[in-house]
């Protein structure tokens, strides 16, 4: 999970919106050890990992709070974990679905009799918005508050045995002591008051209570999630006229009818709280009225589904807002045209049955396998190698290194670095014969192959004597996760520091210097991978066969299984058709998006690209050969036979046909390139609607030129089902005859084309001021650069002999030399 965590902190994930959402008060509550241990490392980590979200998100506004408490008395968590990107939609099932599984995993007089209460007693349950593990000031104001009602209430209501219960603090400190002293002050009978700490089993007191009273006169801005799930548990709520609450529960006491979800009473009015008590509990035998039962019937009903609709919309804005969509995606409805929302029970209801009894989860194991604590296991080497999960586990001090044992490290490390050099001394005084120069030159060239025959993998040691090689191109380490590691395949890293470890993965950049620079690596991504191959690719690449597959493949499910991969390798070895492109993954777009009379090729190009799909390729198609703008024909046609078409750049060529492919795509991309007025300068793209598509504003049309290259050339194009291995012929060359463009796609041509362009970057022929890309993606060929290479060639070897010739004859005073003898002679 941690290194999870980590992928979506690099590339290529920063700047995927990412969305944290905060369920629970665990955070808050480890920070404090945080900060006595002096785990330093992990609140930093925190720190980081907040920051990279676009937005962190809590259902109330009581746990930012929570954070914020923390800050006032340590002076650094709020300043370090909130950046600006704390937010609250208030609204969760959490509550709700917590009382569900509790009701059906407890009974109530099994609560009791745990509990210490008799059947006759009327168990009041006293509640406020506070969660300090000390007696808060607002429950001490309460307490003075309730004074007259404690007294006077037993008086008016003699056969009803009260028992107020008080939820605050914890079990070990002294808040029951303070409620005692009150008792004995107000001359209580003992018992009358008692104190349960949220350390406790706080949904078994909220079950077995008979009422709960909401004692704070805070105007809080959540609505009090303990309400919620005594209102679920089917408890009437006794509460202050506050605005959150009055917003949802409706009527205030005095205006008492049928419908209405608990007792309200007007703040600061003794009077108005006995009313309300007395009115759900005086009966002639001490329980609670029919009044009562009808607020706990309503209770329960608005409980289920209380705050739904602020919740789904407040995600649907923050949606909205974070989210900027790419040209592909049909965008959602208007959020106004949202109807009222109620949670899905049904889909939780099937997992409620299925609890058994004797597996409910109690609290110390819910802490334990939370996510937080999850991570505080798996980041445990920035802080100690200790398991950090357990407050209570002291330090031993045998398992801190001490200042004496570094002393002893670093001595140790002393002699064994002075034995080392007086080891080589000796080597270098030793005489030893080393024979003639040839037998010098052999025994070095000897080493260093065998020095480069054990730095080699296993992955490459099996890649030898392959058919093919796929390269699998990533960006970044986030990705790492998603490649493959086995002898079919090779990473290609865009990036020159993103290599993985213990591989031989190529690096991109390091073979195309264009690419070093973000900007190029952004707007051409795969295919500037493919142009770093093909550089000089007899360096690199020395199998018949050659592809790629892009690292989303597997995030999309297409990569190429096992099963597949030996498909693939047979059908290579088997293939006596001439040139074939085996490709796995194909364009999936809906039918509902395309239209039927147009080709869906096209349109597809179009939905990926904002619209400007075929008007970019056609004036691109007319800057690359040249054509004229009143040459209408410039768009390719690629029409429906109802077959696939490649995508993500998963496919598999002969290694020739690939430098064909790579050798148009070269022109096609400068051609790109020029009709845009060359981004680096304004970085303005037609081709794309958000930010993330503007950096990379070639890609996607990229992405499908295999398909327009690979028809209109005569290739076969096969699908290869990436899980089964079947193959499949699309667009078959009998029936594309009528619709291929040949003599644009004609080798002779392009080759011709490639020539020209190569003679006028070496002449420094380009009338543009702007960056010439074309030099810039791949070597240059052209006869008379090939045959003025040729000839420095020979005129070096030339020379090199008459040197050699010259110390060769008689008389050369090198020949004459003073040669020293060896030591020992």
């Amino acid at each position: 999970m941690a290194f999870h965590v980590c992928s979506i902190m690099v590339e290529p994930f920063c700047s995927v919106p990412l969305i944290w959402i905060i369920q629970d008060d665990m955070l808050s509550k480890r920070l404090n050890m945080y900060k006595d241990r002096g785990w330093e490392n992990l609140v930093s980590h925190w720190r980081s990992t907040f920051s990279r979200a676009s937005v962190v998100v809590f259902p109330n506004f009581a746990l930012p709070q929570l954070l914020i408490s923390y800050s006032i008395f340590h002076q650094m968590l709020y300043s370090a974990l909130d950046t600006g990107n704390f937010h609250v939609i208030q609204g969760s099932p959490v509550d709700v679905w917590s009382a569900e599984i509790y009701k059906k995993t407890h009974f109530k007089h099994e609560l009791g009799n745990k509990l210490g209460f008799d059947v006759e007693d009327i168990v009041v349950l006293v509640v406020g918005s506070s969660f300090y593990n000390e007696l808060s000031p607002e429950y001490a104001v309460a307490l003075n508050r309730m004074g007259p009602v404690l007294t006077k209430l037993p008086r008016k209501n003699p056969e009803v045995s009260f028992k107020f219960v008080f939820l605050c603090g914890n079990s070990t400190n002294r808040c029951n002591d303070a409620l005692q002293e009150t008792a004995s002050r107000l001359g209580l009978p003992s018992g009358y008051l008692s104190h349960y700490g949220f350390d406790q089993d706080v949904n078994g007191i909220l079950y077995f209570a008979d009422i709960v009273l909401y004692e704070s006169a805070q105007n809080v801005q959540d609505f009090p999630s303990l309400l919620i799930r005594a209102m679920t548990f089917e408890v009437p709520i006794v509460a202050p006229d506050l605005p959150i609450i009055n917003q949802y529960v409706g009527l205030l006491f005095i205006q008492v009818i049928d419908g209405f979800h608990g007792l309200l009473f007007p703040k600061f009015s003794s009077d108005a709280l006995i009313s309300a008590l007395t009115d759900l509990t005086s009966t002639s035998d001490g329980r609670l009225t029919m009044i009562a039962n009808s607020i706990a019937s309503s209770g329960r009903l608005l409980a289920k589904n209380i705050l739904a609709s602020e919740c789904v919309t407040g995600y649907a804005n923050l949606l909205k807002e974070v989210l900027n969509f790419p040209s592909d995606v049909v965008l959602p409805s208007s959020i106004t045209r949202l109807p009222k929302a109620v949670w899905e029970w049904d889909l939780f209801w099937n997992e409620l049955i299925q609890v058994p009894p004797n597996e409910q989860r109690s609290e110390k194991i819910k802490r334990k396998s939370s996510v937080v604590i999850k991570l505080e296991e798996e980041f445990s080497d920035l802080v100690s190698p200790l398991n950090i999960s357990s407050p209570g586990k002291e330090i031993s001090a045998h398992d801190i290194p001490t200042q004496q044992d570094w002393d002893i490290i670093e001595e140790i490390e002393l002699i064994e670095e002075y034995d080392r050099v007086e080891m080589e001394e000796l080597q270098e005084r030793t005489e030893s014969i080393l024979g003639s120069w040839e037998q010098v030159y052999r025994i070095a060239r000897k080493s260093d192959r065998i020095k480069l025959e054990k730095e080699k993998d296993e992955e490459e040691l099996e890649r030898a004597g392959q058919i093919v090689c796929i390269y699998e191109i990533y960006n970044g380490p986030g990705a790492w996760p998603f490649l493959h590691h086995a002898a079919l395949f090779r990473g290609l890293s865009l990036s020159p520091k993103a290599l993985r470890l213990k591989s031989d993965d190529v690096s991109a950049p390091q073979r195309l210097p264009l690419l070093k620079s973000r900007f190029y690596q952004d707007i051409l991504c795969e295919i500037g991978g493919m142009f770093a191959i093909a550089n000089n690719i007899d360096t690199i690449h020395r199998t018949p066969w050659i592809g790629f597959q892009s690292w989303q493949a597997d995030g999309r499910k297409v990569s190429l299984s096992k099963k597949a991969g030996q498909v693939l390798e047979e059908a290579i070895q088997e293939n006596t058709g001439g040139e074939v492109i085996y490709f796995w993954a194909y364009l999936d777009v809906g039918f509902e998006v395309i239209d039927s009379d147009d080709s869906p090729f096209w349109q597809i190009c179009d939905i990926f690209n904002r619209g400007h799909c075929r008007s970019t390729f056609k004036d691109a198609f007319r800057h690359m050969y040249g054509l004229p703008r009143a040459h209408l024909e410039a768009l390719p046609p690629m029409p429906d036979d109802g077959d696939l078409w490649s995508s993500l750049h998963s496919w598999v060529m002969p290694t020739p046909t690939f430098l064909e492919f790579i050798m148009f795509s070269r022109m096609f991309v400068d051609s790109i390139d020029a009709v845009n007025g060359n981004l680096s300068d304004d970085y303005k793209c037609l081709l794309a609607s958000s930010g993330l598509e503007r950096r990379q504003c070639y890609c996607r049309m990229l992405e499908m030129l295999i398909n327009v290259w690979a028809y209109h050339s005569g290739r076969r194009m096969v699908y290869l089902n990436p899980r089964s291995g079947s193959l499949e012929e699309q667009h078959p060359l009998e029936e594309r005859q009528d619709f291929m463009w040949s003599k644009f796609f004609n080798i002779t041509l392009l080759k011709t084309m490639d020539a020209d362009l190569a003679e006028a970057a070496n002449d420094g022929d380009h009338s543009t001021q702007n960056t010439w890309l074309w030099p810039l993606t791949g070597e240059m060929f052209r006869e008379g650069i090939n045959e003025m290479e040729e000839e420095e060639k020979r005129h070096r070897q030339k020379m090199e002999k008459r040197r050699i010739s010259r110390e060769k004859k008689p008389g050369n005073h090198l020949n004459h030399e003073h040669k020293q003898k060896p030591l020992g002679e």
